[in-house]
């Protein structure tokens, strides 16, 4: 597959950087078969070298502190999720030309949750139960929240969310996903502690192995915030049946179901017009989450 290039300011990779990469720091791992991983992710390059291990390398400056994240927050969080998370095994520095810290970590096996799930209701219980998981886990020692990020107030996306739906212009029905968007504007903020939330539970960061989710991964947007910005699934992966079950689990009240909505709106609205000629897989993405979101008047 062929890198997507997606940002003015990102920085180009490919095997035989990973490999020198390696070789300075990792030596151990520097001739094993190094490979590019088909995604249509945006903040990092993954490369599968071997059959156990990943290497990330962050596209832009705004990656780049992802890989140190989750080294930190991985280990304490994966003995008490019911689902696998990537394990961290090394963190590189920038050398060979190569400007940003990176990382390695254990490769999970499973295809990406785009139409792999054998029975999406359980898939909804099972997803839900990983979220209920990670809710509990201590939030002492998180890093501050930054402006706008995954787990904020919704308040804070809302001049972005209204410029990307002015911009996508006749692309979208406009005038009904500012409807969507005022109703969640309009829902009660959350009063209760803020807890951890992964931030960016897409189909691409959801694996699965013979049909069942297996695995959660990409935890860079993970912060302490909001916990209906993990209902994001509810409008991405699931519809019907599965959806109200996943809301069931969760236990959902209207208001924290309404702030989820707005959290898939705006991730879907944001991305597309940043994308729309780069990124034909988030595109396609974002396109189905905004069809369901749009299509849920509840």
């Amino acid at each position: 597959m062929a890198r997507i290039r997606m940002h003015a300011d990102e920085i180009e990779t490919d095997p035989a950087l990973v490999r020198r990469l390696l070789a300075g720091q990792f030596p151990r791992w520097a001739e094993l078969p190094i490979e590019l991983v088909e995604s249509y992710g945006t903040d990092n390059d993954i490369y599968r070298v071997g059959d156990r291990l990943a290497v990330r390398l962050p596209r832009v400056p705004g990656a780049t502190g992802q890989g140190a994240r989750e080294a930190e927050w991985l280990p304490r969080f994966a003995p008490r999720l019911p689902l696998a998370v990537p394990a961290p095994l090394g963190l590189g520095h920038p050398a060979e030309g190569y400007p940003f810290p990176w990382s390695v970590c254990e490769w999970l096996p499973g295809d990406t949750a785009n139409g792999t799930i054998d029975d999406l209701e359980r898939a909804a219980v099972d997803l839900a139960a990983f979220v209920l998981a990670l809710r509990q886990l201590d939030t002492t020692g998180a890093h501050p929240r930054p402006t706008g990020s995954r787990g904020a107030p919704l308040a804070e996306l809302d001049e972005g969310v209204r410029r990307s739906i002015a911009e996508l212009g006749d692309r979208i029905d406009g005038p009904l996903a500012l409807r969507r968007w005022k109703e969640s504007l309009a829902a009660p903020v959350r009063t209760g502690p803020e807890v951890w939330v992964h931030g960016d539970l897409l189909p691409g960061n959801l694996l699965v192995v013979d049909g069942r989710l297996s695995a959660v991964i990409d935890f860079g947007t993970l912060n302490v915030g909001d916990p209906a910005c993990d209902l994001q699934p509810a409008w991405n992966s699931f519809e019907g049946a599965s959806r109200r079950r996943f809301r069931a689990e969760l236990g959902a009240d209207d208001a924290s179901w309404l702030r989820g909505r707005g959290w898939a709106l705006a991730q879907a609205v944001i991305a597309m017009p940043y994308y729309w000629d780069t990124n034909p897989g988030m595109i396609r993405q974002t396109s189905h989450a905004l069809r369901q979101v749009l299509a849920d008047g509840a």
